[in-house]
């Protein structure tokens, strides 16, 4: 890469060698998946599969392998150059991130995840009337746990560890203990696109419900290209020399100067042995974490939604499937069971949101300064203003009441899957220009990002022309 270019990356260092046991490199992929559970896991695919049944649940195995590979190009980058990929980006295009600030603000500002955890947890709770008061309160304190803890991105992985530790095994010994054999019979069907009198997509199916669903099938939207912000904190590859944002209050972090540039390694054949050590580690970690457990939990959220809710007249009015499941749990255990799975789900959501807000915040704070040709700026002082600000805008548009928590979630959806439409096409072009031959991905990897491009096209002119 031309270091004369704008956002010089700094000296190059001989890359670091890769961990050899997969523990100590698990992190970055539970948050990511953290951030899908509280959006396509436990909202919308459940709500298509409470409403349609299981015979689109085909689509969730495409949406999150389509996720799969997105992330791993944007790993790539962040292994190599140990920077967010939002700097390669920008380097090639100077506006560019004009387009990531509007496109992740449109796509995530709406707090239809928090309202949906709020809206649990008040009915669980038997305060229903007050959603939204809670919700507000929720998100301040959402934005006080990032602004205190000590490192940002700790404070984050230690939540989704605890998040998905607890609520992906609970989720699954639900799932197997209320289905029975017909039910496992339509998930096996549902797999390979056959419904209960369609196949591939149910009639009456909008549009933008799928298309949202698929967007959501994992973290969906700009959020995964955050992943290379995890990637870096968590020290993989290159990100082993890059600054990582401390809080607010934790040794004048805020008035620290942070370098938006990280630095390469140079083309050496130990150091593309060691790169391919990395590359076949993050895949593994990635495909355990992301594919396999996302895909385990988000099938059996959708189970558990078809086994409680399917045919519930009550269902297609907001987020009302998911109460659903909880009279059906708390009947067919105890009432105490399905007071727990409120606040279960709740929470889940709740968490999610927190972490949404902090990626978005750093997607944000970064495309700003790099819009202002900063090649090394106070971060930290930028991220909580951006938090701040987006906390304030939520709460604003939680106590105005004027929508559904799963119309936020839809539109924000529908937004987010052409964001990714658009963000295939320049992961293709960054990857296979910018980097060096030998660190560029496969045909393989290429045919797939090129199949993915074009099936977000597809449907999202589908949705638009709908």
């Amino acid at each position: 890469m031309d270091k004369t270019a704008r956002y010089p990356l700094n000296e190059e260092v001989d890359l670091p060698e890769a961990p050899k046991k997969l523990s100590g490199m698990v992190g970055p992929s539970l948050v990511l998946l953290g951030m899908g559970l509280g959006s396509g896991e436990i909202i919308l695919w459940p709500y298509i599969t409470s409403n349609f049944g299981l015979g689109m649940v085909w689509a969730i195995v495409v949406g999150l392998t389509m996720q799969f590979f997105i992330n791993m190009e944007v790993e790539r980058y962040a292994l190599i150059y140990g920077e967010s990929i939002f700097v390669g980006f920008a380097r090639w295009l100077r506006f560019l991130p004009i387009w990531f600030i509007i496109s992740t603000f449109l796509g995530f500002g709406w707090p239809g995840i928090g309202m949906a955890g709020a809206t649990l947890l008040s009915n669980a709770g038997g305060f229903a009337k007050y959603t939204s008061y809670l919700a507000a309160g929720m998100f301040v304190f959402s934005g006080l746990i990032l602004t205190l803890g000590k490192t940002l991105y700790t404070t984050v992985e230690t939540l989704q560890k605890w998040l998905i530790s607890i609520g992906s095994p609970a989720i699954i010994i639900l799932a197997f203990y209320l289905a029975k054999p017909t039910d496992w019979q339509a998930l096996a069907l549902g797999l390979v696109g056959q419904g209960n009198g369609y196949s591939w997509l149910a009639p009456g199916m909008v549009m933008a419900t799928f298309l949202g669903a698929l967007a959501f099938a994992g973290a969906g939207g700009n959020l995964n290209l955050a992943q290379s912000f995890y990637v870096r904190d968590k020290g993989y590859g290159m990100g082993k020399f890059a600054d990582k944002i401390k809080s607010l209050f934790s040794n004048k972090a805020a008035d620290k100067d942070m370098s938006l540039a990280g630095r390469t390694f140079p083309i050496t054949s130990e150091n593309i042995k060691r790169f391919k050590q990395w590359w076949k580690m993050v895949n593994l970690e990635h495909f355990l974490i992301f594919e396999v457990l996302g895909l385990v939990t988000i099938i059996m959220l959708s189970l558990l939604a078809y086994v409680t809710a399917y045919g519930h007249p009550g269902n297609p009015e907001g987020i009302k499937f998911v109460l659903n499941e909880a009279v059906f749990v708390g009947q067919r255990i105890a009432p105490f069971m399905g007071t727990l799975f409120l606040l279960a789900a709740g929470l889940m959501l709740t968490a999610t949101q927190l972490t949404v807000l902090d990626s978005t915040s750093r997607i944000i704070t970064e495309n700003i300064l790099l819009l202002k040709g900063h090649a090394a700026a106070k971060i930290a002082r930028y991220y909580y203003i951006v938090l701040w600000v987006q906390i304030a805008f939520g709460v604003t548009i939680i106590l105005s009441g004027r929508a559904q928590p799963k119309d936020l979630i839809i539109l924000s959806a529908c937004i987010n899957a052409f964001a990714m439409f658009i963000y295939t096409a320049l992961l293709l072009f960054l990857n296979n220009m910018k980097l060096d031959k030998q660190l560029r991905p496969s045909l393989f990897r290429n045919i797939f990002l090129i199949f993915t491009f074009l099936f977000y096209g597809v449907f999202g002119y589908l949705t638009l022309r709908g």
